[in-house]
């Protein structure tokens, strides 16, 4: 039988990736200036509140991919979820860009979610088999 690549024990390295990815992107939409929005395809606001709102969303969920990459044992709920949401995310900003307006930016996060959320089950799957 042919040998599978465990790449289970490589999850809590993906998470804590996954993580910070968030947290820089957080801290991004936080604290970027509304003159730079036009450069990612989005028009400048001079409300800054959902920027910064969808900002703190991924501090938020950077603190669950976070603690999931801490816990890998005990916090298998957190990895569900973070599996859940880059899913969500990934369909969301697809529907958008083919729906709504084709901004280069979201495009490129829902192909990036959508990734991550491949990697993250594909570790968790495998973790998971490996662990019994």
């Amino acid at each position: 039988m042919k040998a599978v690549l465990n790449v289970g024990k490589y999850l809590p390295i993906i998470l804590w990736l996954v993580a910070i990815h968030s947290i820089f992107v957080g801290i991004g939409l936080i604290f970027m200036p509304a003159s730079v929005m036009p450069f990612f395809g989005f028009e400048a606001y001079a409300e800054k509140f959902f920027p910064v709102q969808g900002g703190v969303f991924h501090l938020v969920m950077g603190v669950a991919y976070a603690l999931a990459a801490k816990d890998v044992e005990r916090l298998g709920g957190l990895i569900i979820l973070a599996i859940v949401a880059k899913f969500m995310a990934a369909i969301f900003l697809f529907t958008y860009y083919i729906s709504i307006d084709k901004i280069w930016m979201v495009l490129l996060s829902a192909i990036s979610d959508c990734l991550m959320g491949i990697v993250i089950l594909l570790a968790f799957l495998s973790y998971s088999r490996n662990k019994k």
